[in-house]
């Protein structure tokens, strides 16, 4: 027979129904912007980290970072880590034909689109245990320019 009694719990004080929580992660991909001319034509998005967790250098960055730069980091993990490595939204192929009538893949449109999937990927990638260890993605979101030669290893 199952026990349904309701859990004892402690009361909840003031401080800790208003304190920060315990541990946290926030990750916010914004502010697209489109830079270059013709082939060297990109956009970057802004990542901005705060947290808590002791495992991370700094509590709050931001860094801008490229489609290719969450490629790469997809790739590392996938490489170095025991982790299941969620997919990257697709590459927008079809968008960069020309004489499309619209301005591809930098249409305002298809950039906030791809801005939220990087940011569902990314959260998912960073809120996974085993992959809070893996140094390239604390490079990823922290470091200003990603080193990609560095030599992959854990967070101590």
């Amino acid at each position: 027979i199952a026990d349904t009694r309701r859990l004892i719990s402690k009361p909840q004080n003031l401080n800790d129904a208003y304190g920060p929580p315990s541990n946290f992660l926030e990750i916010d991909v914004g502010n697209p912007q489109t830079v270059g001319v013709g082939r060297g034509r990109f956009t970057t998005y802004e990542i901005r980290v705060k947290t808590n967790l002791p495992i991370f250098k700094l509590k709050e960055s931001t860094v801008r970072r490229r489609y290719s730069d969450f490629e790469w980091l997809r790739n590392e993990l996938e490489r170095e880590s025991k982790v299941v490595v969620p997919p990257l939204p697709g590459k927008a192929l079809l968008r960069q034909l020309p004489f499309r009538g619209d301005d591809g893949i930098f249409d305002d449109s298809f950039i906030e689109e791809r801005k939220q999937a990087l940011e569902q990927f990314i959260n998912k990638v960073a809120g996974h245990p085993l992959a809070q260890n893996e140094r390239c993605l604390h490079m990823f979101l922290q470091d200003e320019v990603i080193d990609k030669n560095y030599t992959p290893s854990k967070i101590r």
